[in-house]
């Protein structure tokens, strides 16, 4: 498949790749582009963004996840209808897992993508040093891959001699300069961003974006060096599929909105049919259902609701209790227990199905990659299933579950987590169903056998 693709990485965090990626998203659409966009890496905040620019959504690329074939596979099936596709990097370039490898790395993406990379770089505090920076990165490894460069907060004084410097001496062009972008900064919290529906006035914010990016930007040099990258290939996966459907129920609001759009695509292509509720607006489960999936987010800004909704935790409780299978996911684990504290260490009464209580605290906890082997039979199947996640939440509980061992990547440090069951699996871990299919698709399978035990 020809894709023209792009690259948007960064030489640190903190650098306006998000800024920058919705900017130039809202331009390209405004040009009449059709675009995909993607994440590189776990985060689950910065493609909201981007989904809002599009309209679409945005999807995550891993190679920790995925590897080579899938992370291409991915990319080319998510971008059959777009005329171009832009990824956001993550963290600074060549940072991956355990801070030492490649692996999941913006650098890996755009190696195994084959993606030319526009390097984003904050220049405040720095002038000819950037010379040097820029030409770290180019020539770190050979295929860098890194075809511009675009500057952020770099003076429009000594801008123009700086350019011509960083081109002859690292032999890549300049794309523009970006101004200082004050009325435009996105506000964070403790797991990132703030979510797009928190931003006031995002769309008109988005607009004027793109109308700064037009001026300041060589986008039609960002669009050629698209498509210059060579043809996509990859390998379509096998995936069971059920015999009939099944429905699932999938809690998304503002409490829970941290999902893998990859996830529930498997999902869906596996023989799942995906129905959505709110545990802060809806008083009852939809009918019908096989399965519950509850995912991340933030349940400690809503506990005052997610409490006062006190008939849907009846049912969710009598739901798993009576064997619906059920995998929640950090935020859903949460939910999931019998008490949760809120930002201010008030506990709220939750759904009761699990014994802990969940608690803030003030760092992150076992944040980053996991391999996750389970002990015990689970809704995923039996001992030995295996998966990859990520762990990234400043909430503890005082009952984590023993059903998997935890296992970091590189360093070796291991932990047991996640509640385990014939219908369960609920802990901190996102998990990539794309890293075992069959035991998603296993979820699906119990999902079904149990719709039909309850309607006969």
């Amino acid at each position: 498949m020809k894709l023209p693709r792009i690259l948007l990485g960064a030489a640190s965090s903190g650098s306006g790749k998000t800024l920058l990626t919705c900017g130039i998203l809202q331009a390209l659409k405004e040009r009449g582009l059709t675009v995909s966009s993607f994440k590189c890496g776990p985060d689950y905040i910065d493609p909201m963004f981007h989904t809002r620019v599009l309209g679409t959504r945005s999807r995550n690329l891993d190679t920790y996840f995925t590897g080579e074939n899938l992370t291409r596979y991915l990319l080319a099936e998510n971008s059959r209808e777009s005329s171009m596709a832009v990824m956001e990097g993550v963290m600074g370039f060549y940072d991956g897992v355990a801070g030492s490898t490649f692996t999941a790395s913006s650098y890996d993406l755009a190696r195994v993508t084959g993606t030319p990379v526009v390097l984003i770089v904050n220049g405040k505090g720095m002038s000819l040093s950037l010379a040097a920076l820029v030409k770290g990165f180019v020539s770190f490894r050979e295929d860098s891959g890194i075809r511009g460069i675009i500057f952020n907060q770099v003076s429009p004084r000594i801008y123009e001699r700086l350019r011509s410097v960083v081109e002859q001496e690292c032999g890549v062009p300049v794309l523009g300069c970006v101004p200082s972008l004050k009325d435009y900064v996105i506000e964070s919290r403790h797991l990132g961003l703030v979510t797009p529906d928190e931003v006031e006035g995002l769309q008109h914010k988005l607009a004027g974006l793109a109308k700064i990016l037009e001026k300041n930007l060589d986008l039609d040099r960002l669009i050629a060096l698209a498509g210059e990258a060579p043809e996509l290939t990859a390998e379509e996966p096998r995936l069971p599929r059920l015999e009939g459907p099944v429905k699932i129920g999938v809690a998304r609001d503002a409490a829970f909105c941290f999902y893998y759009e990859d996830n529930l695509q498997l999902l869906r292509k596996m023989g799942a049919e995906l129905v959505e509720f709110s545990p802060l607006e809806d008083s009852h489960l939809p009918e019908g259902l096989g399965g519950l999936i509850l995912g991340g987010g933030y349940p400690e800004l809503f506990t005052h609701r997610l409490e006062a909704n006190a008939s849907l935790r009846e049912e969710i409780r009598e739901a798993v209790a009576d064997g619906m299978p059920c995998a929640a996911e950090c935020g859903g684990f949460l939910y999931l227990q019998r008490e949760l504290e809120d930002m201010k260490k008030f506990s709220h009464e939750m759904v009761g199905a699990l014994p802990g209580r969940g608690y803030r605290t003030e760092k992150l906890g076992r944040f980053g990659y996991v391999e996750l082997t389970s002990r015990q039979e689970t809704v995923f199947g039996p001992p030995g299933t295996t998966f990859r996640g990520h762990e990234f939440h400043y909430f503890e509980s005082t009952d984590c579950g023993e059903a998997f061992e935890a296992e970091k990547p590189v360093n070796g440090a291991r932990w047991n987590c996640i509640h385990g069951g014939e219908n369960l699996a609920a802990g901190f871990p996102h998990l990539y169903y794309y890293s075992n299919p069959e035991a998603a698709f296993r979820f699906l399978e119990k999902g079904r056998a149990y719709a039909h035990r309850r309607d006969h």
